[in-house]
């Protein structure tokens, strides 16, 4: 049940988005065992000229770049796991986008069980119910 935003250099486009969305929610599927059927993104896009690494635009140096941010639960995954979260993000913007600046990023926030949730209902009243019905 991750929500990820992701901001990135270029023009809204429609078809773009829902290539991002689509690889990305497969990515994390993957690499990160999040179920794709609450997986929720977000994409904005941001002038080239207003984004800014080393001092200088992305228009100046004729490249694009992403941040990446997602919320998964706190201690379900691994070191290793992450990494290849990342690598596989990475290597997934450098082809949708045409090639990225090396200073694109991307965050996981692990955040507590109890404080995050969807419908109402916390992750950790969800792994509560589901472990006493399996008892």
């Amino acid at each position: 049940m991750p929500i990820i935003n992701i901001s990135l250099t270029g023009k809204p486009d429609a078809s773009l988005s829902a290539r991002i969305a689509g690889e990305i929610t497969e990515i994390t599927a993957r690499q990160l065992r999040k179920d794709p059927t609450i997986t929720a993104v977000a994409v904005s896009y941001f002038d080239p000229q207003h984004w800014f690494a080393g001092g200088k635009s992305l228009a100046e140096h004729g490249s694009n770049t992403f941040w990446l941010d997602i919320k998964v639960v706190d201690g379900t995954n691994t070191k290793l796991e992450l990494e290849a979260y990342l690598k596989a993000l990475f290597d997934a913007f450098d082809r949708l986008l045409g090639g990225v600046h090396e200073e694109s990023y991307a965050f996981v926030h692990e955040v507590p069980a109890a404080a995050y949730g969807y419908g109402g209902k916390t992750q950790e009243f969800r792994f509560i119910s589901g472990r006493l019905k399996a008892a």
